[in-house]
């Protein structure tokens, strides 16, 4: 089992001032088995090295590539693709940091951040790597008995979800990239829960969540929606189409726990 204390963190950071105050915050925690990386490509071969780290931090602007290319390059490879990664990062673009959360990281972070956004946030990584104790937590829900359907264009987002899903104890997830590639699952399957994300192409989240309450077969099934999307105005349309909740990318793990347990 993994604790806090115990955590190795892999910090990439190509500034001393914030490589020093990251773990000061760190050691305030408890953590002290943290590798002081500065680039990307010295990032990347840490993690590749035995023992591994557990958790990967990183800055957005790195000298020889972004946190997106760095965490793209995580999930491309197999070795360390399911590691958990956290941005530290000033950038409030949305449309830079998407690619951080379609890549499934487990927290983004402000800089300058509070001590209680890192606890939380190494927290949800305690919960995804404490996979027996988290099957256990939920074992009398038979999770494994239950279908759900995952939809999202992206599939390293799908992988990063199915993989959070499977530690939790489900083993039959079907996926669809977009909302019109799920509609023959829907009429073929009867599935527990749909976890889907907002923007997709041919049909996005808010008109496949029209289609499942009009017009599929399984009109009540519980619909979670895990998006990164940010216009009220689109959220607003998409809680009046019958969504059950949404949760934003990315996500606490501990939220989509909670979730999912309110709806099955």
């Amino acid at each position: 089992m993994f604790d806090l204390q115990n955590l190795m963190v892999c910090l990439i950071e190509p500034s001393r001032t914030q490589r020093l105050i990251i773990q000061n915050h760190l050691r305030e925690m408890g953590i002290e088995n943290i590798d002081l990386l500065e680039t990307g490509t010295q990032g990347l071969a840490r993690m590749r090295e035995l023992p591994r780290p557990d958790i990967t931090i990183s800055a957005m602007y790195l000298p020889d590539m972004t946190g997106a290319e760095l965490v793209v390059t995580m999930r491309a490879d197999g070795e360390i693709r399911d590691m958990p990664y956290v941005l530290i990062s000033s950038e409030t673009r949305a449309q830079q940091l998407d690619a951080i959360r379609q890549a499934g990281a487990l927290a983004i972070l402000p800089k300058p951040f509070t001590t209680r956004q890192l606890d939380r946030a190494l927290c949800s990584a305690l919960d995804y790597l404490n996979t027996e104790e988290t099957r256990a937590e939920l074992e009398h829900y038979d999770l494994d008995t239950k279908r759900v359907l995952l939809v999202d264009d992206s599939s390293t987002s799908r992988h990063y979800l199915r993989t959070v899903l499977e530690r939790m104890g489900f083993d039959q997830i079907e996926e669809a990239a977009n909302g019109m590639s799920a509609i023959p699952l829907l009429q073929d399957t009867q599935f527990d829960l749909i976890i889907t994300d907002y923007n997709m192409p041919e049909m996005d989240g808010r008109a496949l969540i029209e289609y499942v309450r009009t017009l599929s077969p399984q009109m009540s099934v519980p619909i979670l929606m895990v998006s990164g999307e940010q216009d009220e105005t689109r959220l607003a349309a998409v809680e009046e189409a019958g969504v059950s909740a949404i949760c934003d990318k990315p996500f606490e793990i501990s939220t989509l726990r909670s979730l999912i347990v309110q709806f099955l």
